[in-house]
């Protein structure tokens, strides 16, 4: 039975050239990169052309370039190493757990957030956006492409709404499920922070970066040695950095080419959907949405029994983010967001891609779903 892992934006598998860079760092680069003896200098050197690495995939300066333990803590150290007691945030209904819990604990500390709405695409209002910059407005934080289902903000129009309605505010992005997706010029979207994390582009898991524009000053949430331009301190984990470093290279690499090929599965995947009856594409085939994430509604079903029936096929897939999927108590906010109904959110699935996947796995899933799909609906009935 062949295996077919559909669950990307949870994590993704680490290319063998990653792993092989990792073992080779671990076992030949173990020196601390802040020695100075020769070890020392060796690790230094390839934590440098890491960050080279990572830098490129998004166009930035090696020096703006913070390595973190992943996307979670980068956003958790633009956030609070950028607002001032009392400030105004904002941000939007639908980010990230790593967003939104630490801006519900800022807001139960005397700090003011706005929480936009989106549309039915999952896009923000960008005419809300500007209605809610004020003159105390310290940071405006949005996720750049959804990791449940895959809506593209408008990054560009964001940027130019802030600048023009108060320039004293910083932009901060978590791009950590569109970092390697699509195409990313820090410089042309003039944005002051972004996040990013390895794992989720074939890297290590456990190693993240944030991009700081170049003069910005962020107040550490970690201290100690002063690592990382002072920023986040604690020895540099260099075997996951140094994955990562490959990762962003694989990646960048002809990643046209990657892109058109992860919009052909998802539009294939489309195709064959047709097939089946009583079902609700919430992230469509379009330019609202990211080509890496097909999140469906199945109705008559629940959307953990499906995915447990489609593990019995040996493909894995999953009902959300994978930072809240195990949790019963908490409910999906994500979907009804978006207007759907409890019984649409009941039964969602997050089929989410990888440019190593294939039209054939496509097949096998559809045919797997058919069968699964009408055993449970008879036992509902």
């Amino acid at each position: 039975m062949k295996l077919v892992y559909f669950d990307n934006s949870a994590t993704t598998r680490p290319h063998r050239e990653v792993v092989k860079e990792v073992s080779d760092c671990m076992e030949n680069y173990f020196g601390n990169p802040s020695s100075a003896h020769r070890l020392g200098l060796g690790a230094e050197k390839k934590m440098k052309q890491a960050r080279e690495k990572v830098a490129r995939l998004i166009g930035a300066l090696p020096q703006e370039i913070i390595f973190t333990s992943g996307g979670s803590e980068a956003n958790n150290t633009a956030i609070k190493g950028v607002i001032t007691p009392g400030c105004h945030i904002i941000t939007s209904k639908i980010e990230h757990p790593s967003v939104l819990r630490v801006l519900q604990k800022l807001e139960k500390s005397g700090y003011e957030v706005t929480y936009l709405s989106v549309d039915s695409r999952g896009i923000i209002k960008l005419e809300e956006l500007e209605n809610s910059i004020k003159d105390n407005t310290k940071l405006v934080t949005i996720m750049y492409v959804n990791n449940e289902i895959g809506s593209i903000q408008p990054v560009d129009k964001i940027v130019e709404i802030v600048r023009k309605k108060n320039k004293r505010v910083k932009v901060h992005i978590d791009a950590v499920q569109a970092a390697g997706k699509i195409p990313i010029d820090i410089k042309k979207l003039d944005v002051d922070l972004m996040s990013l994390s390895a794992h989720k582009i074939h890297g290590p898991k456990g190693v993240g970066a944030l991009y700081v524009r170049k003069g910005i000053k962020l107040e550490p949430l970690i201290l100690g040695g002063g690592q990382e331009w002072e920023v986040r301190s604690g020895t540099e984990n260099l075997p996951g950095i140094s994955g990562f470093g490959v990762a962003a290279e694989i990646i960048s690499s002809n990643l046209n080419e990657k892109i058109e090929h992860v919009k052909g599965i998802k539009k294939h995947f489309i195709e064959r959907l047709k097939e089946i009856d009583n079902i609700v594409i919430n992230s469509p085939y379009d330019d609202n949405h990211i080509g890496n994430i097909l999140n469906v509604s199945f109705e008559g079903v629940r959307g953990e029994v499906l995915l447990h029936a489609l593990e019995d096929y040996n493909i894995f897939v999953s009902t959300g983010s994978a930072c809240s999927s195990k949790k019963v108590s908490e409910k999906n906010y994500v979907l009804p967001s978006i207007g759907l109904k409890e019984c649409h959110v009941e039964g969602a699935i997050r089929f989410s891609f990888s440019y190593i996947n294939t039209v054939d796995e496509v097949d096998y899933t559809i045919e797997a779903l058919k069968k699964s799909l009408s055993f449970l609906r008879r036992l509902k009935k």
